[in-house]
């Protein structure tokens, strides 16, 4: 016995969604801090988030970003607020931006010897072993750059609410002869204390880096840093498992 087909309607053809399209945000990017960071807020922080700039020294990051499309807690040394101390209520944040001093120059304990040149000159004196601060974590050398991170990752973790994002400005180093590589020891120590690495960017310098002073070059100069988005885990949750998640209303 045969069946009738003919009334049968045809399968239906699946149509994907979207559109083609090569204005996309990139994960490299040659220029400035103000255009990347701008395309990283549009693509990660949704409009009205309350967003802490810890570190906020003269707002380069934000000189592209719309007037009024977050609401923005500035913040830094000169206003009295450490990121390592922050005066916010736990829980209370959907996002915090962190870009401390990130080259150990910046934190050598003799003063004839520490770095200062640079958009973190103004913080060397606070965060430097042996300065006007309290040394980061006790560390030396590049270690003092690496506590100063994840003490700054563990506050920002204490403030922001569960799936709050934090946004990183780091870069690599070469320290005593060691090549440091910082963006991954940031991530591997904020993903110990539960967040996910949710995004890297990349930014190459529009301008050549010059030496002062070379006798043999042994490592390649750095001409790039680093924009990493991490997102709180819930302490329920296991980092491992955890997926990318819009960052969800705030309640209340």
């Amino acid at each position: 016995m045969s069946l009738d087909t003919s009334e049968v309607p045809p399968p239906r053809k699946r149509v994907q969604g979207g559109k083609a399209t090569s204005e996309v945000v990139l994960s490299a990017h040659a220029g400035g801090n103000a255009e990347l960071f701008r395309q990283i807020l549009e693509l990660h922080v949704p409009p009205g988030a309350l967003v802490a700039d810890v570190t906020f020294g003269q707002g380069v990051f934000w000189r592209q970003v719309p007037e009024g499309r977050y609401r923005v807690l500035r913040s830094d040394l000169a206003t009295g607020t450490d990121c390592r101390a922050l005066p916010y209520a736990n829980a209370s944040l959907d996002a915090v931006v962190l870009d401390p001093p990130y080259m150990e120059g910046l934190l050598r304990e003799k003063v004839e010897t520490r770095g200062g040149q640079g958009s973190h000159a103004g913080l060397r004196g606070w965060y430097a072993a042996g300065g006007d601060g309290e040394a980061p974590g006790g560390g030396r050398w590049h270690q003092a750059v690496l506590d100063l991170y994840l003490q700054a990752g563990q506050e920002a973790r204490r403030v922001l609410r569960d799936h709050g994002l934090l946004l990183v400005k780091c870069q690599d180093e070469v320290s005593a002869n060691r090549q440091e590589l910082t963006h991954v020891q940031i991530v591997v120590g904020l993903e110990a204390m539960g967040f996910y690495a949710r995004d890297l960017f990349v930014l190459v310098r529009s301008n050549r880096p010059a030496v002062a002073r070379l006798k043999r070059q042994v490592h390649a100069r750095k001409n790039h840093s680093y924009f990493l988005v991490f997102q709180k885990v819930p302490a329920s949750q296991k980092v491992a498992r955890y997926r990318t998640r819009d960052l969800p209303p705030a309640t209340g």
